[in-house]
C-alpha cells in the first residue's frame, strides 16, 4: 500500500505541471471487486436469448470500469444456489467488494443465505441497459429494463437484514456512475487493507489524552494491528548502513529541495542516517505507518537529532504517520494512503479570523508530495527550542491551494469510534518567512466558527490528516463499512 516504496527506497518529485496518475495516487494494487449479477429464470423457456442479452449488458458494464478496478463478472445467477455460490467465490478468494447488479428482476429471497455469509461490503447498482423510455419500446424492452422493482425488493431484504449497502441510481455509461463506483471500490479496499495493516510505534506522550484509545478494541473494530518498537533496533540499522546508502539518499534531498547553504553536511547526513534507520525498521516489520514520540530520543541518549526530515520523507514514501505516538492517526494516514493517496500529517495551530481559516502546521514533519509547485521546498538548519538535541534538518512548504479534506479519528469508548470530516480550501496566501517548518492555511466550507464549534462538540482531536481534493463520499463510504460514525463538519 505504500506509494513509494521499494528496493532502491526512491521517491522522485513529480514535476510542475505533472498529472497525478494511479500508481502516484493509490500504491501498487487496485481494488478487487466481484459483480454479482442477478435475474429472474421465467423467461428462459420463451425468450431464451434474455440471458445471453443480459450477460452481455453486465459485460458492458464491467468494460466501463476496467481502469478503476479489477471487476469480476463469473454469469447470470438465476436461483438460490447459484448466487450463493458465486457470493462465497468472491469471499473466498478474498475480493474487496460485492457489486449487486439487477439484469432482471429477481425474489429477494434467494439472497438471504448468500448475504448472511457474505463479508464484502456491497454495492446496488441500480442500473438498466437503455437510459430512457423510447417511442418504440416493446415487451422486449420492457423485459430487459426491468431491474428497478428488483432493485426494491432487494434493498428491502437487505435493510430487514440490517445491512445497509452502498446505493447508486444512474445511468451506467455516465462519468457520475463511475464517480460512485470509484470512490466505493476505493473504500473497500481501504477496508479490507486496515484488516492487514500494521503500524509501528515507539512511546506515547505524556498526558495527552485525545490521542488514546482501547488498542484491544481498535484492532477488533477497525483492523491494524499496532506493534510497540523500540529504538535500539533503529540504531542497530544506522550502524550498519553503507556509505553508499547515505549517499544516495543525501543526492535524493538535493533533488527534491532547495538545501539552504548554511546547513552543514554533517547534520544533514546524520538526518539521512537516521531516516534509514527507521525506514529499514518499517521495511522488515512490513509496516504501513508508524509514529515516534520525539521525546523518547532525547531520553534514549544516543540519538543527536531528532526525524523531522525523516518523517517528511517517509510520508512521501506513502507510510502513514503520526507523532508523540498516536497510532490511531498514523493508522489513518495509512488509510488515506490507499483510500486517496499523498496523505499529510498536521494540526490546527491558530485561527485566522479574518481569512476564516486555521494555520495549519506541526513540529516540522509533512508530507511535501502535497506542496504547491511554484515555491521551492527547502530543507533548512532548524533552530528547534524543544527536545535538547542538535538542530534537526527540516522542510520549509505550504500545500498547493484549492479543494481538501481533513479527518480526525475520534476513540469514543470501546468499539465506538468516529471520523470527523471537513472539507474546504487550502488558501493561496503569502510566504510566512520566519515559520520554519511547512504551514498553510485551511478554510472549512461550512465556515471556521461552525466547524470549529462543531469540531470540538464531536470529540475531533488536535491531530488530522489531510488529502488535496474533495474525498467527503470516500471518507464516508469507509466508516459505513467499518460500522462507525461519521460525522461532516
Amino acid at each position: 500500500m505504500a506509494i513509494c516504496r521499494g528496493a532502491s527506497r526512491s521517491c522522485r518529485m513529480r514535476a510542475v505541471g505533472e498529472p497525478l496518475t494511479e500508481a502516484h495516487m493509490r500504491g501498487q494494487r487496485r481494488p478487487k471487486i466481484g459483480c454479482l449479477g442477478i435475474m429472474t429464470d421465467v423467461y428462459d423457456k420463451r425468450q431464451p436469448s434474455v440471458t445471453r442479452d443480459q450477460e452481455e449488458f453486465a459485460r458492458r458494464i464491467v468494460a466501463s470500469l476496467r481502469d478503476i478496478a479489477d471487476v469480476t463478472f463469473v454469469r447470470a445467477c438465476k436461483n438460490r444456489a447459484e448466487i450463493e455460490s458465486v457470493t462465497q467465490q468472491f469471499n473466498d478468494e478474498a475480493y474487496d467488494g460485492l457489486m449487486i447488479v439487477m439484469l432482471l428482476y429477481s425474489p429477494g429471497l434467494r439472497l438471504v443465505r448468500a448475504l448472511e455469509r457474505n463479508r464484502l461490503p456491497i454495492l446496488l447498482a441500480n442500473v438498466q441497459p437503455l437510459p430512457s423510455v423510447t417511442p418504440d419500446w416493446n415487451w422486449g424492452h420492457l423485459t430487459t429494463n426491468q431491474g428497478i422493482h428488483g432493485a426494491q425488493e432487494t434493498a428491502n431484504v437487505m435493510y430487514r437484514m440490517g445491512i445497509r449497502p452502498c446505493i447508486v441510481t444512474e445511468k451506467w455509461q455516465d462519468e457520475a456512475f463511475r464517480e460512485v463506483f470509484r470512490d466505493w471500490a476505493l473504500a473497500a479496499m481501504t477496508a479490507s487493507s486496515l484488516k492487514t495493516m500494521r503500524i509501528a510505534a515507539v512511546g506515547k506522550m505524556l498526558d495527552m489524552s485525545d490521542i488514546l484509545a482501547d488498542e484491544a478494541a481498535y484492532f477488533r473494530k477497525i483492523g491494524p494491528l499496532i506493534i510497540q518498537e523500540n529504538l535500539g533496533d533503529v540504531f542497530r540499522r544506522m550502524e550498519l548502513l553503507s556509505k553508499e546508502e547515505v549517499t544516495h539518499q543525501l543526492d535524493e534531498d538535493r533533488a527534491n529541495f532547495e538545501i539552504d547553504r548554511s546547513l552543514p553536511a554533517k547534520t544533514h547526513e546524520y538526518a539521512a542516517t537516521l531516516q534509514l534507520g527507521i525506514e529499514g525498521l518499517l521495511e522488515a516489520g512490513a509496516y504501513d505507518g508508524f509514529t515516534m514520540n520525539f521525546t523518547a530520543f532525547g531520553g534514549d541518549g544516543r540519538f543527536k537529532q531528532l526525524p523531522l526530515l525523516g518523517a517528511s520523507n517517509l510520508m512521501a514514501k506513502g507510510y502513514g504517520y503520526a507523532a508523540e505516538g498516536d497510532t490511531s492517526t498514523a493508522a489513518l494516514g495509512a488509510a488515506g494512503n490507499v483510500l486517496i493517496g499523498d496523505s499529510h500529517f498536521t494540526e490546527m495551530y491558530s485561527l485566522d479570523y479574518e481569512k476564516e481559516s486555521a494555520l495549519m502546521s506541526h513540529m516540522g514533519e509533512g508530507n511535501w508530495k502535497i506542496a504547491r509547485q511554484d515555491r521551492p521546498i527547502r530543507l533548512i538548519d532548524r533552530v528547534l527550542e524543544i527536545g535538547n538535541l542538535e538542530n534537526p534538518p527540516t522542510l520549509i512548504f505550504s500545500a498547493r491551494p484549492g479543494a481538501a479534506t481533513l479527518v480526525s479519528f475520534v476513540a469514543i469508548e470501546g468499539e465506538r469510534f468516529r471520523l470527523v470530516v471537513s472539507k474546504g480550501e487550502v488558501l493561496d496566501t503569502e510566504e510566512l518567512r520566519k515559520v520554519p517548518m511547512p504551514y498553510f492555511h485551511f478554510r472549512p466550507e461550512t465556515g471556521l466558527r461552525k466547524c470549529i464549534d462543531s469540531w470540538l462538540e464531536l470529540g475531533g482531536t488536535h491531530h488530522q490528516i489531510l488529502n488535496l481534493g474533495d474525498h467527503v463520499r470516500r471518507w464516508e463510504m469507509l466508516s459505513k463499512m467499518l460500522g462507525i460514525d461519521c460525522q461532516r463538519v
